[in-house]
This record gives structure tokens, C-alpha cells and sequence, in this order.
């Protein structure tokens, strides 16, 4: 679940079979108990249509968990740091940086700062296509160190120039499910 629609989806689907959950966030449910094999089963048919996944091992929750910390970072707070990256995630996630990086790496076939990148890469895109702030401006807002390393880090992702970019809006930007 990446979005607010999202969790709404999920938390009407759950109380449709008959559960109350507690709280639904992005990527987790918290039921009162813990369902049984044919339980999951229901919820996993009602919600694979919806487009979402029913996680259910562990590995899996901590790969969702890392991926929604960093696009709630990205998404919703601009990407403002307090900390780098990896401490922030071994904060929020109980677990040592290297043990997150190598889970990662392993069941995604890309490392955590690639992802991160490529969040904030599609950040950018929404921004210039909503054409409101200037590069200049993106590029603070997303912490970036500068216009130019915006642009760099912008072509090497797209092979495109924000400015191009801008241009020919059609491509179309990634759910950031896809991304």
C-alpha cells in the first residue's frame, strides 16, 4: 500500500470479511488476532484483484517496511533528512544497517540507494510535469546539494534532461508501487 486511497481500499476489504482491524498504515495491517491459514486465503482473494499482496513472512515486511519509510520520506516529507539514510532505517526498523542493506539487495536485486534515488527521481517528474516550482526550487525541496547534481543524477536515472523532460510530458511517470 503506497497511498492513503490504498489503506481505505484495504481496511473496507478487511471489515467486508468480517475482521475489524485495529489500524491499517501503509503496507500493515493490525488485526486482534492472528488469522488462520483459510483466513488468509479469503483476505489474499479479496485483495489480489485490488492490485495488493497478501506479505506474510517476515523478510517480506521488513523489505515493505523499508520500501514505505523511504517513500514516505520521499513523498510526504520532501526527503528532509535529519540523519543519513541508513540511520534513519536501522532506527525506525530495530535492525543494523548492513543486516537492511543485504535483505534488501538480495530479494529486490537493487540496493536501498538505488530505490531511494529512484523515489526521489520520480518525485522530481511529478513536480516538473505539475510544473509549479523550478528546477532550483525542486532541488532544495528534495535536498539535493545543487541544480546540477539534480540534473545529473535526473539524466543518468531517465536519459532525459529535467528540461527535456518537461518538454515531452507523455512519458508517463511509475506508480510508485513500480518503481
Amino acid at each position: 500500500m503506497v497511498c492513503n486511497r490504498c489503506v481505505m481500499v484495504v481496511h473496507n476489504e478487511m471489515e467486508k470479511l468480517g475482521f475489524n482491524p485495529k489500524d491499517v498504515v501503509l503496507g500493515e495491517v493490525l488485526l486482534e488476532e492472528e488469522l488462520s491459514d483459510e483466513q488468509k486465503e479469503k483476505v489474499r482473494a479479496a485483495i489480489e484483484p485490488l492490485g495488493f499482496e497478501l506479505i506474510d513472512d517476515r523478510k517480506s515486511r521488513i523489505i515493505e517496511k523499508i520500501k514505505n519509510v523511504i517513500i514516505d520520506l520521499v513523498h510526504r516529507k520532501n526527503s528532509h533528512l535529519q540523519t543519513n539514510l541508513s540511520d534513519m532505517l536501522s532506527e525506525e526498523l530495530n535492525h543494523d544497517y548492513s543486516y537492511l542493506s543485504n535483505l534488501f539487495s538480495e530479494v529486490e536485486g537493487t540496493t536501498i540507494e538505488k530505490y531511494f534515488i529512484a523515489q526521489k527521481i520520480e518525485k522530481v517528474k511529478e513536480l516538473l510535469v505539475y510544473d509549479e516550482l523550478s528546477l532550483s526550487e525542486i532541488a532544495y525541496r528534495l535536498n539535493y546539494s545543487s541544480v546540477a547534481y539534480l540534473s545529473n543524477q535526473f539524466k543518468r536515472v531517465t536519459g532525459l534532461t529535467p528540461g527535456h523532460f518537461k518538454q515531452i510530458r507523455e512519458i508517463k511517470r511509475k506508480p510508485l508501487d513500480e518503481v
